[in-house]
């Protein structure tokens, strides 16, 4: 199978396949395994089964909402600690042990290819010194955060750090960085609107929910 017009290549990071099925599953579809998730996808290599239990909540939170049948991209984009409980299972599939142990489990960008090939021409934007942030905004307002992220940096660079070839490559990396983000998918920063001078604001936790 061809993917044909869609104007992306499978990379290592990024899988692209037809999308055939999906659905909560043991492991491997092993009733020896715990409970997990699979997206199966039909490639220019044969049938490709992945599995992780954010897939779930990557297909639901798609911005492209994916169905049976579409050219889609899965790409793995963070790991995140969490604990989980780890069974035991008989031939029969009864549990017999089960202990609380560390892990990392992956978050999961899966979205029609479009999204992929539009993150990726927005990312070339982001790492261009010289764009003209106006026109880029203009045309794609959801950078508008993404690019007031830089411009802090820039002020940062300005205040901290005094030679100018220390400056640029830091700017460098930041802009690396901030464009290797946006071509992975993952979610654009929202802009943040600076509350009136009248209002009194509460600090907001930086701790996050826990995986479920």
């Amino acid at each position: 199978m061809q993917n044909r017009g869609s104007g992306m290549r499978r990379t290592p990071d990024l899988q692209i396949g037809r999308l055939v099925e999906h659905g909560p599953a043991n492991y491997q579809f092993r009733a020896t395994e715990d409970p997990s998730y699979f997206v199966k996808l039909l490639t220019s290599g044969g049938e490709k089964v992945l599995w992780g239990k954010d897939l779930a909540r990557a297909l639901v939170e798609a911005a492209t909402v994916p169905k049976i049948g579409d050219l889609v991209g899965a790409r793995r984009v963070a790991r995140e600690a969490v604990t989980v409980m780890s069974r035991r299972r008989d031939a029969e599939g009864r549990v017999v042990a089960q202990e609380e142990r560390h892990a990392h489990r992956t978050r999961w960008v899966v979205e029609k290819v479009q999204f992929f090939a539009e993150r990726a021409r927005l990312a070339r934007q982001v790492r261009e010194d010289h764009a003209d942030v106006k026109s880029s905004v203009r045309a794609h307002p959801e950078l508008k955060s993404t690019f007031l992220s830089i411009r802090a940096a820039e002020e940062l660079a300005a205040k901290k750090i005094a030679d100018p070839a220390d400056r640029e490559r830091f700017m460098e990396l930041v802009r690396g960085a901030i464009a290797g983000s946006v071509q992975r998918g993952e979610p654009l920063p929202a802009a943040r609107l600076r509350p009136a001078r009248s209002e009194k604001t509460k600090p907001v936790s930086a701790r996050e929910e826990p995986t479920r």
